[in-house]
């Protein structure tokens, strides 16, 4: 098991940065993932908005490598949702490789907004959340299987 399966709301953003920089791109996904959203990295008030947020908003994402995009998951019926293209390129965060969650091209409401994941671990991912060329102090945990 890996460190972000045992805690992975408990890691400080200086340590998720850390994790992300050392991690490999991985190969761009395929399938259903169960979705962890992480605000407020390593405090208190993470654990509770994580849980808020898949109760009401977003369990994740399907990825689907025939038409090299996603879908989120979204409500608390797991609807699919907000279309990215999914495609590999240089992270904003460091210039290394990634796979990039792009939504400038395919969604209105999420225009403005770039994933970037790595993987961390068998089945799992670590993403950072960019709006416009600005890095937002989000990250989100993706697991496969």
């Amino acid at each position: 098991m890996s460190t972000i399966a045992a805690a992975p709301l408990e890691m400080s953003p200086a340590q998720l940065d850390e994790l992300f920089g050392s991690s490999p791109a991985g190969e761009i996904p395929a399938g259903r993932s169960r979705g962890t959203a992480v605000m407020f990295a390593g405090s208190r008030a993470a654990k509770p908005f994580a849980a808020f947020v898949r109760l009401v908003l977003w369990h994740g994402k399907v990825f689907r490598p025939a038409t090299h995009d996603l879908k989120n998951l979204l409500t608390p019926f797991s609807l699919p949702g907000i279309r990215a293209e999914v495609y590999s390129g240089e992270s904003w965060f460091d210039g290394r490789p990634c796979v990039v969650l792009d939504y400038s091209k395919s969604s209105k409401v999420a225009g403005q907004i770039r994933d970037e994941i790595r993987q961390i671990g068998p089945n799992e991912y670590l993403g950072m959340v960019f709006r416009g060329a600005r890095r937002l102090n989000v990250y989100f945990f993706l697991r496969f299987g």
